[in-house]
C-alpha cells in the first residue's frame, strides 16, 4: 500500500520530467544547439525537483491545514468561513467599477480587492469571534421555543493535579459534572517525568499515569485526551492558559505559579489545595480536640501536632509533652495560604 506522500513524489517526478524536457527543448531551440543534451539534463533536474519538492507544496501543507482545522475552536472556524463569504461579496460589488478601468488594472485590481476584502473580513471576525458566538447562540435561542442544550463544559487538567492524585477522590464523589480534558502535551510531560533518571521524579510520573488510568475507568465522570495544541508556544503552562482562553474553560491545578498567571489573565482556576482547605472541619475557640504532640514549635514552649486531615495544631506549653496524646482547648484559628492552623492549650 503506497502512502500519499510517495504517490505525490512519483507524480511530481513525472510532471517535473515532462516540464524539464519541454524547457530543455525550448532552450536548445533558442540557442540553436542539439536538443538531446538539454532535454535529458533538464528532464533529470525536473525528476529530482519533483521528488524532493512535491510533498512540500502538496501533501505537507494539506496535512498541516487538516491538523490546524482539527484543533481549531468551532467559533474561529465559523468566523473564517463567514469572513471569506463576506469578503467575496464585498469584492464582487467593487469589481463592477474596477472592471471599467483600462488594462492591466481591470485584470489585476478585482483579484487584489478580493484578497484584501477576504483578509480584512477574516481578521475582523476572528478578533470578534466570541461576540459572533454569543450572537449565534442568542439567535438560535430566539428562533426556537425549545430550551437550548448547553455546550459541553470542560475542565483542563495540568500535570501537577494529576500527579497529586486527589482529583480521583474528588471525581468519585460526583461533584464534578464537566468533562476532564487532558491535552496531549500534558500527557507527554507526564511521560517525560515518568521516564526520568531520578527515582523521585520517576515515581511521581508513574503515579500520575496510574491516576490518569483510574480516572478513565471512573464511570461518574468523562475523561478525554485531546490533540488540541498551541504550536507557537513551547511552555506547557503557557499552552494550558492559551487553550483555556480559547475553550473558555477553567484549569484545575495545584501549581501556585500557574494559579497566579491564569488568574491575572482572567481564567478561572480550580485549585485542589483551596478545595481541601475549604472542606476541612471548622474549629471554634473553646472546642476540645485530641492531638498527639510530635515535635517542637518555633516559639517558646510550643509543641506541634497534626489532625487526621493534616491541620496543624500549635499547643502552648506543649514542648514538654512531645510523643504524648492529650486533649487540648482551641484558642484561635488562623487561615493562611499554606493551610489552616489551630492554636490551642492543654
Amino acid at each position: 500500500m503506497f502512502s500519499a506522500e510517495f504517490l505525490s513524489r512519483i507524480i511530481g517526478a513525472v510532471a517535473g520530467a515532462i516540464g524539464g524536457g519541454l524547457f530543455g527543448d525550448y532552450l536548445a531551440n533558442l540557442l540553436h544547439a542539439p536538443p538531446e543534451l538539454y532535454v535529458v539534463t533538464f528532464a533529470l533536474l525536473g525528476v529530482l525537483t519533483g521528488l524532493v519538492l512535491t510533498p512540500h507544496v502538496t501533501i505537507i501543507p494539506l496535512r498541516n491545514t487538516r491538523r490546524r482545522l482539527a484543533v481549531m475552536p468551532p467559533e474561529r472556524l465559523v468566523a473564517i468561513i463567514v469572513g471569506i463569504f463576506l469578503g467575496l461579496v464585498g469584492a464582487a460589488l467593487f469589481s463592477l467599477p474596477l472592471a471599467l478601468l483600462p488594462p492591466p488594472f481591470r485584470h489585476i485590481l478585482p483579484l487584489a480587492a478580493a484578497v484584501l476584502f477576504c483578509y480584512l473580513s477574516i481578521l475582523i471576525l476572528t478578533l470578534r469571534q466570541n461576540d459572533l458566538k454569543s450572537f449565534l447562540a442568542n439567535f438560535r435561542a430566539a428562533g426556537t421555543t425549545q430550551p437550548v442544550e448547553p455546550l459541553e463544559n470542560f475542565i483542563l487538567l495540568d500535570t501537577s493535579v494529576i500527579i497529586d492524585g486527589r482529583i480521583h477522590d474528588v471525581s468519585k464523589t460526583g461533584f464534578l459534572q464537566s468533562t476532564l480534558l487532558i491535552p496531549n502535551f500534558v500527557l507527554r510531560e507526564l511521560q517525560y517525568i515518568a521516564d526520568s533518571s531520578e527515582s523521585i521524579r520517576r515515581n511521581r510520573g508513574r503515579r500520575g499515569l496510574e491516576v490518569l488510568a483510574h480516572l478513565q475507568e471512573e464511570p461518574r465522570i468523562i475523561t478525554r485526551i485531546t490533540d488540541m495544541d498551541v504550536s507557537e508556544i513551547r511552555e506547557v503552562d503557557s499552552k494550558l492558559v492559551s487553550l483555556a482562553r480559547h475553550l473558555h474553560c477553567p484549569i484545575m491545578t495545584t501549581d501556585y505559579n500557574l494559579n497566579r498567571v491564569a488568574e491575572i489573565q482572567g481564567i478561572t482556576v480550580l485549585n485542589i489545595n483551596d478545595l481541601a482547605n475549604a472542606v476541612k472541619a471548622a474549629y471554634l475557640p473553646g472546642e476540645e480536640l485530641q492531638v498527639k504532640i510530635i515535635q517542637e514549635g518555633r516559639e517558646g514552649d510550643q509543641g506541634v501536632g497534626y489532625l487526621e486531615d493534616g491541620t496543624m495544631v500549635v499547643v502552648e506549653d506543649g514542648r514538654s509533652l512531645i510523643n504524648q496524646t492529650l486533649r487540648v482547648t482551641v484558642t484561635k484559628v488562623l487561615q493562611t495560604s499554606a493551610g489552616r492552623m489551630v492554636f490551642a492549650k492543654p
